[in-house]
Parts: C-alpha cells; sequence; structure tokens
C-alpha cells in the first residue's frame, strides 16, 4: 500500500430538500453548487470549495425529522454538526471591529434562512447556528 493514502472530501447530510441546503452553504461559505439531481429535485446536491478540495454533499431523507438542540433524550439526535470558521477579521488588537465583522457574518447566515440557536453553551467563544433545515452548525472566529 505505499504511496495510498485515504482523504476525507467531505459529509453527506441528510435533509427534507437537498437543493434548498446546498444553495445555503454554497452561498454561507463561497463554494458553488456543481451537480445536483435534475430527475429528482430536491433529492441530491453537491457542493465543492474554490479549490475543489472539500465537498458537501446534501441528500434528501423522505421521512427527514429535524434534530434537537440541545440533545435531548428520546428526541432526533445530532450526529455531527459543522464547524464554520470565520477567517479575515479585523486582529485581536481592534476587538471591537472584529466582533462586528464576526457578526456581520452571523446575520449574513440568518439573512440566507439560519437562526441562531436558543442554547449557547460558550457564547464568548462562537454563536451556535441551526440552518434552514434545523442542523446545528458552529460559527467561531477564525485566523
Amino acid at each position: 500500500m505505499d504511496g495510498i493514502r485515504t482523504r476525507l472530501s467531505g459529509p453527506v447530510i441528510g435533509c427534507a430538500d437537498a437543493w434548498e441546503l446546498a444553495e445555503f452553504y454554497a452561498s454561507l461559505l463561497g463554494w458553488e453548487v456543481v451537480d445536483r439531481s435534475e430527475k429528482a429535485p430536491g433529492r441530491w446536491a453537491l457542493v465543492r470549495s474554490p479549490t475543489r478540495e472539500h465537498k458537501l454533499e446534501f441528500q434528501q431523507e423522505e421521512a427527514f425529522v429535524p434534530p434537537v438542540w440541545p440533545t435531548v433524550g428520546g428526541h432526533q439526535q445530532m450526529g455531527m454538526h459543522l464547524d464554520i470558521g470565520v477567517d479575515g477579521l479585523a486582529p485581536m488588537s481592534d476587538m471591537e471591529q472584529r466582533r462586528r465583522q464576526f457578526f456581520e457574518v452571523v446575520d449574513f447566515a440568518k439573512s440566507l434562512g439560519a437562526r441562531i440557536a436558543d442554547h449557547q453553551p460558550q457564547p464568548d467563544r462562537l454563536v451556535v447556528m441551526l440552518d434552514p433545515a434545523g442542523h446545528p452548525f458552529c460559527l467561531f472566529p477564525g485566523q
């Protein structure tokens, strides 16, 4: 197996409408929807990063039930969530500007259909949001 390696390219996320969720994440991340199920609208979609190294796929689940955040016994579990870094913020020496820029991204996510989760376990470090399908994801200040 010399020279052979494995590489994670990205997850496949279940949802009620794959096209809708693909458009949401493509817009939020600045990625591109590169493929989708034209014969069965909303059933599957593929989003790729500008370098094409990373991807997110979305697959329609007929009986999709949004996860509950925070986790509650006996209810749909989230299984996983996405951590999304917000890069290019002002330097730490200008915390007011840095905070304003970060919350502009939070507001942008909201304008795309996300909402801020009621439960925020680390409000001084990140913002937990729910995408249009109800999956939790975290926005945090990156580099």
